[in-house]
């Protein structure tokens, strides 16, 4: 009796303890009654994705071969686990409040050393630290940041707590794949980093449940939305970045205008009716339903997005270096090999996953879309003769065409409908 009497009055102090300690050092919930949009503490997060997205174009560029490809690729799908894993976190906590901004310092500051071992996670350079092997140590480190702040989340949550613990054992045959990974090169490490993408993305593809949580439908969209935005943005830094050192002639100013034009292009294909097709869709579902199309068109659907205006990135970056350098390429110049399949494949697969978000959200495929990214493909060989500034004002010219073909389609319907 005297043991029971103890042991309440234990927890009754413990609890009063926990009411006195400031809320600064609490995890905020977010529930599913108020406005969460997102913060500015997410938005300087995300400008750490976005020097690793730079990162990555520049290791293609140092690159330009399919190995190169895929390394670039492998490297975008490692980054974009991280970033989604704190967008489904922040959907859940306020992780500008209490004890989970720390949490979000510290896997931005290790998110940061991940961007910086970039050039070298793939082949160690002479002296320093052995980058493959702290690269892995750091993403490592912030998928069980995110662990810990996503199980302090769930603590008055046993399904989401249970969800959590199942899936994190998964965690770790990835990084051990990695970590064999930074003895190989070549294709045989570039196999060991697709198993282990594949472990890691199947694990939760395979493990995902309606214990899983969306709580605000807006935030998450929005995380989504401005994070196209970020590598959009990044493929005009990429531009201005291959020609800085480099003297301005009109022939530039033509072909970087051509770039900025595909780049909006890119933008309004996306943001005009996709992004609040998607974002309608994620609102008016509930429950598991709501968890399956977050995961399906944003966690796994936006990643090909995401790739696809890298590669256009990369592929501009060149065409414009062709047009500025003078010194090494002439004006008739044509953009061939990696580079111009790197263009032209990348707006087709941006193109393409566009489409299929759209057979995912509305049951149709966007059938133009579809045409456009075949005859891009087809006619890249062609497309290897033509001069690089001709290539980007045509590639440019392609994607303002849609966007006109389907204003004035989609003109004609609401005619016909008011009528």
């Amino acid at each position: 009796m005297f043991a029971i009497g103890r042991n309440h009055a234990l927890r009754r102090a413990f609890a009063v303890i926990l009411s006195r300690v400031p809320t600064t050092s609490r995890l905020h919930l977010v529930t599913a009654d108020e406005d969460h949009r997102v913060s500015t503490l997410e938005l300087f997060f995300d400008l750490v994705f976005v020097y690793a997205i730079t990162q990555t174009t520049q290791l293609m560029a140092d690159h330009l071969s399919p190995l190169g490809i895929g390394q670039g690729m492998a490297m975008l799908t490692v980054l974009w686990w991280c970033w989604s894993g704190y967008v489904w976190l922040g959907n859940t906590i306020h992780v500008d409040q209490g004890i989970a901004r720390l949490a979000l310092f510290g896997a931005m500051a290790v998110s940061f050393l991940v961007s910086l071992t970039i050039p070298e996670a793939f082949t160690d350079l002479p002296g320093g630290l052995d980058a493959p092997l702290l690269f892995v140590g750091c993403y490592l480190a912030v998928r069980l940041l995110h662990l810990v702040a996503y199980l302090g989340a769930a603590r008055h949550d046993p399904g989401l707590r249970k969800v959590l613990l199942r899936m994190f054992p998964g965690v770790l045959p990835s990084v051990a794949l990695l970590t064999v990974a930074t003895f190989f090169s070549g294709w045989p490490q570039f196999g060991l980093w697709a198993v282990a993408m594949l472990w890691d993305y199947g694990n939760v593809f395979f493990t995902r449940a309606s214990e899983w949580r969306v709580n605000q439908p807006g935030h998450f969209a929005e995380r989504y939305g401005l994070i196209v935005i970020i590598a959009l943005g990044e493929s005009i830094v990429a531009i201005g970045i291959g020609i800085s050192a480099l003297p301005m002639s009109w022939l530039v100013v033509g072909a970087a205008t051509g770039g900025l034009a595909l780049a909006a292009g890119m933008w309004w294909t996306y943001f005009d009716v996709v992004a609040h097709v998607s974002e309608h869709k994620l609102t008016k579902a509930e429950g598991a339903e709501r968890v399956k199309i977050a995961t399906d068109s944003y966690t796994f659907m936006h990643l090909p997005l995401i790739a696809g205006i890298v590669l256009v990135a990369l592929g501009l970056k060149k065409a414009l270096l062709y047009v500025a350098d003078t010194e090494h390429h002439s004006a008739s110049e044509a953009l061939h090999g990696v580079p111009i399949w790197a263009l032209t494949g990348g707006l087709a697969l941006y193109l393409f996953t566009l489409s299929a978000l759209r057979r995912r959200n509305l049951g149709s495929w966007n059938h133009q879309r579809l045409i456009l990214a075949v005859l891009l493909l087809a006619a890249t060989p062609l497309l290897e003769h033509v001069p690089a500034a001709a290539l980007v004002a045509i590639v440019s010219v392609t994607v303002l065409a849609l966007i006109a073909f389907e204003r004035n389609r989609r003109s004609k319907v609401m005619s016909g409908i008011a009528g």
